[in-house]
């Protein structure tokens, strides 16, 4: 039985949860851009170094965060159907593939980190710094594990408050031993009052340093976070593997990983296209897709509650709650996704100005930027029915569904007009853009269809 269910508790609900990540993703992004002009003010390669093996980090980070998909929606589901025992028996298993993950990807990624830039086409005079840059980042690896696996964890079992403490803590102390070890000792002039700051002048390999204390201060903290928990406490389990919990968590996560690895791949052929234009079409690019990511983070904040609380409605076996739920996301992310793309479409210029002064970048720039405001509120949908699809353990079709725009649309339609036909990046951006809109209208078509709603599914055979 279950408890009648009303939109008002439904938004209670959505708030609750959507309202700590979205906070997050905005001090994170805050803290990111002061990270980087921290770096970039170093030297004029600096930002070349610790950038070239970006494309890279986001695939790594990709395998333990479909790891993670897996186990939010086991998680959430057990929650909601009330199976204590089962959800800390996950949160076990959650530890044992946070060590694994984190150890393999340690022996894999170490001992190739120096040559990583080269095959990345890094400038020679960088691939040494890029190289050891690399490698710090990644010496920390079961760490970071931990930090993404369990992050996902607390927030699958609805604690969305402990991950944001964690990660903008941790970013706040990797950006202020960034100011201790990028720089050299310096004297700076604080209201008139000169004061001394001690530097360690370290450069990219101090910034290195700082992220790797970062990200273990992280893993540490979301672990002890998640040993406390009340509900998900795994002590005294065992951590051996059980495929009762592990083979429908892998069937979750497997999808979701050759989502990342499409989708990561897509990123790099894309960016490469584009660096084909010059400097300008890429500075704009570079640019625009900085401004442009912080837009999506209302978006992706109430996808992570969207998950959550489908996967709890689904263990609760509450089709009404499930609805009500699904219907409030939707309304909340289109009118929160309309205001999100009138702010840029209406400040794009302003905003090219924040990091550039080059009137050619900033021309180009604003224009791929009201372009692309213009299709949030759709590209808004996307983000919300994948997170419910994810909520209900449906990765398949948004691994498909991901797939084909990102390489039949995007990659497709940008070679054709870029490469072949010698448009510009107009073009490029036109194509993402109907990348953004053919995900949208193919999600919405599976959800109208109501085919991945197991609770529809079970009731039609019954």
């Amino acid at each position: 039985m279950h408890t009648d269910f009303s939109r008002k508790s439904a938004l209670k609900m959505i708030f609750a949860l959507a309202w700590p990540t979205v906070l997050e993703q905005i001090l994170i992004t805050a803290v990111s851009y002061v990270d980087t002009a921290m770096v970039g003010r170093y030297s004029d390669n600096a930002s070349a170094v610790v950038g070239c093996t970006m494309t890279v980090n986001w695939l790594i980070g990709g395998i333990v965060s479909a790891i993670a998909v897996g186990f939010l929606s086991f998680i959430a589901r057990a929650v909601g159907a009330g199976e204590r025992e089962l959800v800390k028996k996950a949160a076990a298993q959650a530890t044992g593939m946070a060590l694994i993950s984190g150890v393999l990807l340690t022996v894999i990624v170490l001992p190739i980190a120096r040559f990583i830039p080269g095959w990345m086409n890094a400038d020679p005079d960088i691939r040494a710094d890029a190289g050891t840059y690399f490698f710090i980042i990644y010496t920390p690896m079961i760490f970071r594990s931990a930090a993404i696996i369990y992050g996902t964890v607390l927030r699958a079992a609805g604690d969305t408050k402990t991950p944001m403490v964690v990660n903008t803590a941790a970013n706040i102390i990797n950006m202020v031993l960034n100011f201790f070890m990028i720089y050299d000792t310096r004297v700076l002039n604080v209201f008139g009052i000169a004061i001394t700051v001690p530097g360690m002048n370290l450069g990219t390999t101090g910034a290195a340093i700082a992220s790797a204390i970062a990200f273990a201060v992280c893993g540490v903290w979301m672990t002890a976070a998640v040993f406390r928990s009340k509900i998900l406490s795994p002590r005294g389990l065992s951590l051996k593997p059980d495929p009762a919990i592990l083979r429908p968590c892998f069937r979750v996560a497997f999808p979701a990983l050759l989502q990342r690895f499409a989708t990561s791949s897509g990123y790099v052929a894309f960016s490469g296209m584009i660096n084909t234009l010059g400097e300008v079409a890429t500075g704009a690019h570079t640019i625009a897709n900085t401004a442009e990511s912080a837009f999506y983070i209302p978006g992706y904040g109430m996808q992570a509650a969207a998950s959550t609380l489908i996967g709890m409605s689904y263990g609760e076996k509450n089709p009404k709650k499930m609805k009500s739920i699904c219907h409030m996301l939707l309304i909340i992310e289109v009118i929160v996704m309309i205001f999100s793309g009138g702010c840029l479409f209406f400040g794009a210029e302003a905003i090219m100005g924040i990091f550039t002064k080059s009137k050619e970048i900033i021309s180009v720039g604003t224009t791929v930027l009201m372009m692309v405001a213009l299709s949030e509120p759709a590209y808004g949908i996307a983000i919300i029915i994948e997170g419910i699809f994810h909520g209900v353990g449906d990765t398949m079709s948004t691994f498909v569904y991901g797939a084909l725009g990102m390489w039949g649309v995007r990659i497709l339609g940008t070679f054709i007009f870029v490469i072949l036909l010698g448009h510009g990046l107009i073009a490029a951006w036109a194509c993402m853009i109907a990348h953004n809109l053919v995900l949208s209208v193919l999600l919405s078509i599976r959800y109208v269809r109501g085919k991945w709603n197991p609770l529809t599914c079970e009731a039609q055979k019954a």
